[in-house]
């Protein structure tokens, strides 16, 4: 109750006071939304607020329903009962659930049990370790508990070394009751060791629980199947991915109609992020980038007849649809975003094709501050395309000052700069400190096309550089740029951007920021985890020497290789518990800078992975960014 207190208190204040501009504190004081679903009698939307404590250095969430047609917000402490349980069997007798077993030996005490306190650790394979966790031999299994009695858990996956849900980041959505409850069915990658560290071949499975029998259902997909899904007259769904090792491939909806396996989306120009069907069966909703946002488009059904299939985009505007939470009266229920407003519940007449704002948790807060200016554009790349950029303006900006601007290089690499809110990388609080900012979609990013999402992949120091420059080029040449005090700043492959840009940028900026970057391809690949996109997209190993592909990736494409040309102070955070870049990478680069006696300072997060979850250490990465830009810019 205090803390509900307190946050009302700073809403208060901030009425009371002069419009502010957003800063790092008060960013972390937001309430995060997050959508439950819609209530069993469908009448309220029930969702959660997760609010940082800074002082416990923890996030805390509080439960709420709020009706469909928007009003006031009701606090409450048990939601569950609130909801339908789609992990309940139809007949109400079980329930789906997961839990981490032990499957295979490879701590010292497994082999030797007579040595309990030996923590060391064998491994004859990759999978050595995961994201920020090192593989202990235990594994997610799916499987059901009767309802009244939850501890009495039937292991469905029994002895295989095998997660489902997938790690690090499958949860409840990657399994389900069949609609006759006669099976379960659930997502895994049935691969182990160095063949499931280099292969991105999930399926779907379906366990019988009268037979006990398992039978893949999409055994000739060499890719990803993901978030199997049936429509409300039975028919399976699912995201398909085709190439094995690809992670970020066309994700395309599949429908299993009559036994046949029907490509909705085969023909569209762009890629699946989430999807919901109608209530009536007739449509797939779903959400994919598109122009540097993230809008909802539609799919029509049209099961075996002749009726053409026809993607329709629904929404568009300045902001990002983030998820579908459920349809009711004609209207959709979808959370939505900009780069100047956290998440929120809104509703989206179909018909009217009218949005209404439904919870409003930040809206006095936003209300209090001055807000940034979002300005769409197109630059004219080096090889005669066009790009969208973002430029972000500080707010009450005025043309006739000079501003420092900084160049957004995006992770991922494949990954939608979209109208994302982000509690890190926060264009809001950028611009609110006086920076322009710069976001190219630049070669990689999906929304543009699939031929320029996968631009990207074997050319990471190609095209994609040339994209940012001409990007940082074209909005420099306005007058209110301060063309000498530009910087870098970005994070995942946006720090290898950095570290790539930090050597060919001919004195153009005059500070970097890289946060988990990748700085050494060579090393990369020998000690990242996930070896499948590595392989992808560096085109192979850096010792295959008759592989054209992969030495030009590991040696014209190596930031490493260009430390010699760097001249320009910069600023490197790193995650000791990030796997997917490792601290290495990190560390190599401080080395190189310090022993070239550049102007450099290393952040090292011992406790955080490739983001930045507590709240203290978050509001700490943003005091240092932009103390750094003060010394530097």
């Amino acid at each position: 109750m205090k803390k509900l207190a307190f946050i009302t208190l700073i809403f208060m204040g901030l009425s009371a006071a002069a419009q502010q501009h957003m800063t790092p504190e008060l960013l972390w004081q937001l309430g995060r939304v997050s959508s439950l679903g819609l209530s069993k009698d469908g009448k309220n939307i029930v969702y959660r607020v997760s609010v940082p404590d800074m002082d416990e250095n923890k996030i805390d969430s509080y439960y709420y329903t709020i009706p469909v047609k928007g009003g006031k917000a009701t606090k409450v402490e048990e939601y569950k009962d609130l909801l339908d349980d789609r992990l309940v069997s139809p007949d109400g007798k079980y329930i789906l659930t997961h839990k981490e077993v032990k499957v295979d030996k490879v701590n010292g005490k497994d082999y030797y049990p007579e040595l309990e306190k030996s923590t060391m650790q064998i491994y004859n394979e990759l999978d050595y370790r995961h994201w920020d966790t090192w593989n202990d031999g235990t594994h997610n299994h799916v499987g059901f508990a009767p309802v009244n009695d939850k501890d009495d858990f039937t292991d469905i996956m029994e002895g295989e070394p095998y997660d489902s849900p997938q790690k690090p980041f499958g949860g409840e959505e990657d399994y389900l009751w069949s609609p006759n409850g006669k099976s379960i069915l659930y997502v895994a990658k049935k691969k182990a060791g160095t063949e499931y560290a280099t292969s991105t071949n999930t399926d779907i499975y379906e366990y019988n629980l009268e037979s006990k029998a398992t039978v893949n259902l999409t055994p000739n997909n060499p890719g990803y199947d993901t978030q199997p899904a049936f429509s409300p007259d039975g028919h399976l769904t699912w995201l398909q991915m085709k190439r094995d090792g690809y992670e970020a491939d066309k994700n395309d909806i599949i429908v299993r109609f009559k036994g046949m396996d029907m490509n909705l989306t085969k023909n569209w120009d762009g890629t699946v992020d989430a999807f919901n069907w109608s209530p009536d069966g007739k449509k797939i909703y779903f959400i994919a980038a598109v122009d540097g946002t993230r809008q909802l488009f539609e799919v029509n059904f049209p099961g075996l007849t002749k009726i053409a299939i026809i993607v329709r985009q629904v929404t568009d505007g300045y902001f990002d649809v983030n998820s579908i939470i459920a349809f009711k009266d004609n209207k959709v229920i979808v959370t939505r975003s900009d780069m100047n407003h956290a998440n929120e519940i809104f509703s989206y007449d179909l018909k009217k094709e009218k949005w209404e704002q439904i919870t409003n948790v930040n809206t006095a807060f936003y209300n209090k501050i001055g807000l940034s200016k979002t300005e769409k554009r197109y630059v004219k790349t080096t090889d005669g395309k066009k790009m969208l950029v973002w430029v972000i303006y500080p707010p009450n900006f005025d043309e006739n000052k000079k501003y420092p601007t900084l160049l957004y290089c995006q992770g991922g690499p494949q990954a939608a700069l979209s109208q994302f809110y982000s509690f890190r990388w926060n264009f809001q609080v950028m611009a609110a400190q006086g920076y322009i900012v710069v976001a190219p979609n630049r070669r990689g990013m999906p929304g543009h096309g699939v031929e320029w999402n996968e631009a990207i992949s074997k050319d990471w120091g190609g095209q994609v550089m040339e994209d940012y420059l001409s990007a940082i080029d074209n909005v420099a040449e306005e007058k209110y740029v301060d063309k000498d005090r530009l910087g870098a700043v970005g994070a995942s492959y946006g720090g290898y951007s950095v570290f790539y840009l930090a050597g060919i940028h001919e004195n153009r900026f005059k500070t970097f920021i890289a946060h988990d970057g990748v700085f050494n391809l060579r090393s990369m690949y020998g000690t990242t985890e996930e070896v499948f996109f590595t392989n992808w997209d560096g085109g192979g190993a850096y010792w295959e020497k008759n592989n054209p592909v992969a030495q030009k990736t590991y040696n014209e494409f190596n930031p490493i290789n260009f430390v010699d040309k760097w001249d320009t102070p910069i600023l490197i955070y790193q995650g000791d518990k990030d796997f997917r870049v490792p601290i290495g990478q990190g560390q190599e680069a401080f080395q190189a800078a310090q022993l070239r006696g550049i102007k450099s300072r290393f952040i090292v997060f011992p406790d955080e992975n490739h983001w930045v979850l507590k709240p203290q250490n978050g509001l700490v990465w943003q005091r240092e960014f932009f103390k750094w830009l003060k010394e530097t810019l």
